[in-house]
């Protein structure tokens, strides 16, 4: 082992350490990964991949911009963590850049997606109580089928994915499940008077880039309206530009009374999340209520405002959308060329994903993205058929028609 401390791993020996000595939670592709940088990974052999995945969308701004890094290196040399026990000079001023940004009145800064879930539950439960007046511990959120908003305990009471729930249980109480993309069922579950939130993502990605049918989040919102329940909105993975409006939820004008962002808050280079609300739902949780010892440090501050002045300043939106178009035109050509292979293309956006037929020799989607990883492209499936397609949200048009022609290549050969 100090042997291959000092010596540079192959990529099989990195595999066989993982595999060795980490838990079985994942199943990667075949790939080690080295170097990033913008919208290219290196392997440890030194092959350049373009990143068509860009870790679940948390390196929309591509890998180690610059500006990002040169935030987190200079505050890393004066302070990284005080924790919540004493102020800190650069945590006020993220939080005002933030709700700016966005438009609310208060920040609550957590560190992981699945963090930033939870507190939301916990301040949709706190304002029915203090707010709405349920009757204590009676509290319901309205959550929908297929959804992923983490694996923590309290949020996979709440999913219908059977890796994620099955054998963890028992499960907390006080969720209600209905079909996404269905005005009806969510109408029929706001009749109840404890119920509190109801809770969403504008787009499900990890469902395989769902797009509900357009006016679904605006009539969603309507209703809430009318029943005095919140709208908790999860953007972690469709916030942040990736969409083609700096939140999904723009496309139809909705704001989320309460709104959960993630991953690209921090340009992909720490765990930064964070969960915007207006004063009458924040300010419900008092001192020592929640909290954590990371969440609003001042590394994180100060990569968090870098990250959101990049995507501002490079019009990162802009690019999403016009090359989601570009993108999405080019996958349809291919689905006609291919309808043996290719069911469906569908996305918003550089969120795009396409659904793969299993073929007659059994192969699937996880076989595609290994051809497309061995012709320069890395992509991941989901749910066994599906492939998410999401590069940095810096990427070029040239760039983009490169990766085009490689996913062409690949199908064409498949």
């Amino acid at each position: 082992m100090e042997t291959l401390m000092l010596e540079k791993l192959t990529s099989q020996q990195a595999i066989e350490l993982e595999d060795k000595y980490g838990a079985h939670n994942y199943h990667p592709l075949p790939v080690v990964l080295e170097r990033g940088e913008g919208v290219f990974l290196w392997d440890l052999e030194g092959k350049r991949y373009y990143d068509f995945l860009s870790a679940y969308s948390a390196v929309n701004q591509g890998h180690c911009h610059p500006k990002i890094i040169k935030a987190l290196t200079e505050q890393a040399k004066k302070l990284t963590l005080t924790s919540r026990a004493f102020y800190n000079d650069k945590l006020g001023l993220a939080e005002k850049y933030i709700t700016e940004t966005f438009g609310y009145d208060k920040a609550l800064f957590m560190n992981s997606g699945a963090e930033a879930n939870e507190t939301a539950i916990k301040l949709a439960r706190r304002w029915g109580y203090d707010v709405k007046g349920i009757e204590k511990d009676k509290a319901v959120i309205i959550a929908v089928e297929s959804n992923f908003h983490g694996r923590t305990t309290t949020v996979i009471s709440a999913s219908t994915d059977p890796d994620s729930r099955g054998g963890f249980g028992p499960f907390m109480p006080g969720f209600e499940i209905i079909p996404y993309n269905n005005i009806e069922a969510l109408e029929n579950a706001l009749q109840n008077k404890n119920v509190c939130a109801f809770w969403i993502e504008p787009i499900q990605g990890e469902a395989g880039v769902y797009v509900p049918e357009e006016g679904y989040l605006a009539k969603a919102r309507e209703l809430c309206t009318k029943h005095n329940v919140l709208l908790m909105i999860d953007e972690v993975q469709t916030g942040i530009a990736r969409t083609g409006k700096m939140l999904a939820s723009d496309h139809e004008n909705v704001r989320a009374d309460v709104l959960i962002l993630g991953k690209a808050l921090s340009g992909g280079v720490l765990p930064v999340s964070c969960v915007l609300a207006d004063d009458e739902i924040m300010l419900t949780i008092k001192p020592g209520q929640h909290g954590s010892t990371f969440g609003g440090n001042p590394l994180a501050c100060a990569v968090c405002i870098a990250s959101l002045e990049v995507v501002k300043e490079e019009k990162l939106a802009d690019n999403a959308a016009r090359l989601g178009e570009i993108f999405r035109a080019e996958m349809c050509k291919l689905q006609s060329e291919r309808p043996d292979l290719i069911s469906l293309v569908r996305g918003k956006g550089l969120l795009n994903a396409i659904i793969i037929k299993s073929t007659n020799d059994g192969r699937t989607a996880w076989d595609v993205c290994v051809n497309l990883k061995e012709n320069g492209l890395l992509a991941k499936p989901t749910h066994g058929d599906i492939i998410r397609f999401a590069p940095p949200l810096i990427i070029t048009e040239a760039q983009l028609m490169d990766c085009v022609n490689i996913i062409r290549k690949t199908i064409m050969e498949f």
